[in-house]
């Protein structure tokens, strides 16, 4: 529910962006719980907000994934 609001957004167009490539997939924290990385969701956010094509999102959220991993290892 914090997403959604934050974004101002449905849970269903949430899941159609997840799905799209337009939005990072959420990261488990626990059995039962996901959440986004705050830095994440300002950066779709801003991008939206700059009027960038979804073209450019799409790489935008494929960069926010491989920063995921790298911060783990």
């Amino acid at each position: 529910p914090t997403i959604l609001k934050a974004c101002g957004i449905s849970k269903s167009t949430l899941h159609n962006r997840i799905n799209n490539g337009l939005f990072p997939p959420p990261v488990s924290i626990g059995a039962r719980a996901v959440a986004w990385p705050s830095y994440e969701v300002e950066s779709i956010t801003n991008a939206i907000i700059a009027g960038k094509s979804n073209d450019e999102i799409k790489l935008l959220v494929k960069l926010l994934i491989q920063k995921r991993t790298e911060e783990v290892a």
